[in-house]
């Protein structure tokens, strides 16, 4: 059996009143998502369970097959795994976003999307300039970036994603408890060093976001997960991805993990290379899973035009070339789904559960649903309550109707 999920990262949404009550996977054509609903099974899985904040690390987690109350420690040490970044049972790994916050105001959690390179340029000028002990700083992707403690003195605190956040003031929710005063003044620092650095004036010059300052949240110690062979019996897995932490997640399952030039988390990526290469590479791999960003970071720019077209985008470019190639196989599944939803209205994630469609060998519709999208596999039959146990049900469950 051939595996392949596609997870368009935050695709899923609430209805809007610009869409005339329609949300965008609803608005967006997907002709061959609703060919695989039309002949196969819909629902709604919870991924995010309760007590967590809803984000693509939990989330993906829990898809994955990976219950997050026993697996997850935070999200920094699943990127940390990407970068091979070795961490002792005492060392503590925190996310290092790039933010844009103009008066108190966190504008953009992304930096308007900054570049790798100038990403490492500051942040190469940040590690010269910060005297702790035991802090370390590692680039990332783009505005994705990490800091380490190795140091001896206790850290432990609570701090806030900034995609939770826009439009609010940062004081509100700068990092609190035992240690947060050497990140409060790290944070205070790269804002004084980034105010009139080069590559900050030129990005205004060219009406793009600076980079205002680092901000730190997601922290965790090192997590323990058994391989997806040792929990699941499937041999060998590939993640395709843009983002480190789908990286590290496909590193701690022993998973390989394929790059794809000019893959980005954003709508300038390049869709078409991806959906080939995950179309390839289950020629190779037994399980394939494409995680695609650009429909999530449209949703925190509260930008449907984009989301949209994105989502449509991966439905032509990415589940097409798969799903013709799954069918060249003797038996194949195919489940799409979003993480998570990331909601228009709000530019922040949302809690409620998410839509999913399977497709494939012994796989058969018990109600025959048109389209793809969030109303319909809520009228499904098909609730998964417990979301890590929907990879048990895609790999396992004879769905005949």
């Amino acid at each position: 059996m051939k595996y392949a999920i596609i997870i368009p990262d935050g695709a899923c949404d609430e209805a809007l009143p610009e869409l005339d009550g329609r949300t965008p996977l609803e608005a967006a054509r997907t002709p061959v998502m609703d060919q695989i609903a039309a002949t196969g099974r819909q629902g709604l899985v919870h991924t995010i369970p309760a007590g967590f904040e809803s984000g693509s690390d939990v989330a993906i987690m829990c898809l994955l097959g990976y219950d997050p109350r026993q697996y997850h420690t935070g999200r920094a040490p699943l990127e940390a795994a990407a970068q091979n970044i070795s961490l002792s049972p005492t060392d503590l790994v925190f996310r290092c976003n790039l933010v844009t916050v103009v008066d108190g105001i966190m504008k953009d959690h992304s930096a308007g999307g900054i570049t790798d390179a100038e990403a490492r340029q500051l942040l190469s000028e940040l590690a010269e300039n910060v005297d702790y002990p035991g802090v370390e700083f590692h680039a990332g992707v783009s505005y994705r970036n990490l800091m380490v403690y190795r140091g001896a003195g206790k850290l432990d605190v609570k701090t806030t994603p900034p995609h939770e956040i826009p439009e609010e003031s940062t004081d509100r929710y700068l990092p609190t408890g035992e240690g947060a005063e050497m990140l409060n003044a790290i944070m205070e620092y790269s804002r004084e060093l980034f105010e009139e650095h080069e590559i900050n004036l030129v990005r205004r010059d060219n009406g793009l976001n600076p980079a205002t300052q680092v901000w730190f949240w997601g922290q965790g110690h090192a997590p323990n997960m058994p391989s997806f062979q040792n929990k699941y019996g499937i041999g060998k897995g590939c993640m395709i991805t843009s983002v480190d932490l789908l990286r590290g997640l496909g590193t701690l399952l022993g998973w390989q993990n394929r790059e794809v030039q000019g893959m980005t988390s954003f709508h300038d990526t390049n869709y078409k290379g991806q959906g080939e290469a995950t179309a390839t590479a289950l020629d190779e791999y037994d399980i394939v899973v494409s995680h695609i960003e650009a429909p999530d970071e449209a949703s925190h720019q509260a930008d449907i035009r984009t989301k949209i077209a994105s989502i449509e985008a991966i439905d032509k470019h990415i589940v097409a070339p798969v799903l013709e190639k799954l069918k060249s196989f003797d038996q194949w599944r195919i489940m799409v789904l979003p993480d998570h939803p990331t909601h228009i209205r709000t530019r922040k994630h949302g809690n409620s559960p998410t839509p999913f469609v399977i497709g494939g060998t012994r796989v058969e519709a018990h109600r025959r649903f048109p389209a793809y999208n969030e109303v319909n596999a809520a009228n499904s039959d098909l609730k998964i309550e417990q979301g890590h146990e929907l990879m048990e049900y895609f790999l396992r469950y004879n769905m005949r109707g």
